[in-house]
């Protein structure tokens, strides 16, 4: 094959890649990955890539901060042994710097939990969706944080 092959080639080959990190790094897509990676990483019990993904500002609805949400995830978490999360029907939309993924969440799981039982019963049955809050954090497409979490319909007693 003659060298000018291997120059088309590459350009070709390059051009490919260029078109597919500009769909890739979208803001959109981002904040879409970036969710699904998070509930993957929640239901694989990875804390350190959970805890990759949240920002040092986060605040919730429940008040908790960055460091909250990390240990008391971790702790319950600990008892939801084979818990699966899905999201259904994914909604993105980007406002600014700002990305808001919303879906209702679904856990499933063994039934012989007590735990998984009660957090079945009380986040299955919410008909509000979850609302991830994003930010892109850096002049990087691939930089966006979890700031906030929200859901109207899902109310934590202050003792837990």
């Amino acid at each position: 094959m003659p060298f000018r092959s291997y120059i088309y080639l590459g350009a070709i080959a390059g051009l490919a890649l260029g078109l597919y990190l500009l769909r890739l790094w979208q803001p959109e897509q981002q904040v879409s990955k970036h969710s699904e990676h998070l509930i993957a990483a929640l239901g694989d019990k990875n804390w350190d890539r959970f805890g990759g993904y949240i920002a040092d500002s986060y605040h919730d609805q429940w008040e908790n901060d960055r460091t909250a949400v990390l240990q008391r995830t971790r702790e319950v978490f600990r008892y939801l042994r084979d818990a699966k999360i899905t999201a259904n029907a994914p909604n993105v939309r980007i406002e600014g710097r700002r990305g808001y993924w919303q879906a209702n969440i679904i856990i499933d799981g063994r039934d012989d939990n007590e735990v998984l039982a009660a957090v079945k019963e009380r986040v299955n049955h919410l008909s509000s969706p979850f609302e991830l809050e994003w930010e892109h954090m850096s002049g990087k497409p691939w930089d966006w944080k979890l700031i906030a979490v929200r859901n109207p319909g899902l109310t934590i007693p202050p003792e837990y």
